[in-house]
């Protein structure tokens, strides 16, 4: 005796659902995204994951960028502007790191715009991510001042 068709599509509905958390717990979620920073004084992106390939660009250290993709050792990334290429992964770190994308932005004694200016971050700047709380972040200045700045004006993790 064959399924009727409504005993069919919760079968075939089961199954789908079965199979779709398969993958999810095999793969992780799909929104998961991978944030590394480079590691070292500089680093080249290239155009295809080959240390024989074009270098398209020039990073220098604790630059944040977002995987898009895997290929062996090589990390395809983007930064918060555009894709950008191909990264040997050894040359990365999992240390956070935020780049400014404001003109600049205010350190802050403490998180909130309350607490005194401590000094000035400039566009494109790197600072390494010591902590999160709501919408600020705890940075560190590559000559070691710590302070506070409002995540909205930075990029990274």
């Amino acid at each position: 005796m064959l399924p009727t068709i409504p005993r069919l599509n919760r079968r075939l509905a089961a199954t789908i659902a079965s199979l779709a958390t398969s993958l999810f717990l095999i793969a992780g979620p799909a929104q998961a995204q991978q944030y590394v920073s480079i590691k070292g004084s500089s680093v080249n992106v290239r155009e295809t994951p080959s240390t024989r390939s074009a270098t398209l660009w020039e990073l220098s250290d604790g630059y944040p960028l977002r995987v898009t993709q895997r290929k062996g050792n090589w990390l395809k990334v983007r930064d918060y502007e555009e894709p950008l290429g191909w990264v040997y992964a050894p040359l990365t770190s999992k240390t956070p790191h935020m780049v400014v994308t404001a003109r600049t932005a205010n350190l802050r004694a403490g998180p909130s715009q309350k607490h005194r200016v401590v000094g000035k971050l400039e566009q494109h700047e790197v600072v390494r991510t010591l902590k999160k709380s709501g919408t600020w972040a705890h940075v560190q200045r590559e000559g070691g001042q710590k302070g506070w700045m409002a995540r909205s004006l930075a990029w990274g993790w």
